[in-house]
């Protein structure tokens, strides 16, 4: 939660957990538990989600993650990033994908580029979210597109 407002409480936390289980039930689709498979231990989260806000580039599928701070580096984001983008394009047969995350946040911006995401700096956005002069209200918007995402194969 290191570029977040703040960590969620323990109310907060069972409330996100009850919107993923939600979105799965609308969408079929949805942020998907992390773990690692030797040991079975949960990480935290990727997959996809329909952002709830009004952008000028919504209605779209957002992939996002979300990984404990002692599995950050590990490359596990990408890792399960990338599965994700196949099930979104292959299985899930969605045009495009979104990412967003404000600017200071390399170590996502590094996954998103890693995909395959490019940057659109002309969709860069203040999150509607956050107040007026909030200092992580501006984000910045990466898109991938599921014909060019083919070609790259």
């Amino acid at each position: 939660m290191e570029h977040f407002p703040a960590p969620l409480t323990p109310q907060e936390s069972d409330a996100l957990i009850d919107r993923i289980e939600q979105h799965f039930d609308r969408r079929d689709f949805g942020l998907f538990a992390a773990e690692l498979i030797e040991q079975k231990t949960f990480i935290g989260y990727i997959g996809l989600n329909i952002p709830s806000f009004a952008a000028p580039f919504v209605p779209t599928a957002e992939i996002g993650w979300r990984l404990a701070l002692d599995r950050w580096g590990q490359g596990l984001a990408t890792e399960g990033a990338r599965a994700v983008v196949i099930y979104a394009f292959e299985t899930l047969r969605l045009p495009s994908l979104v990412a967003f995350t404000v600017p200071q946040n390399d170590r996502s911006i590094h996954v998103m580029e890693k995909l395959g995401m490019v940057h659109d700096p002309g969709a860069d956005f203040d999150h509607p979210r956050l107040p007026e002069g909030h200092a992580l209200r501006r984000h910045v918007l990466y898109r991938m597109d599921r014909e060019e995402w083919r070609k790259s194969l």
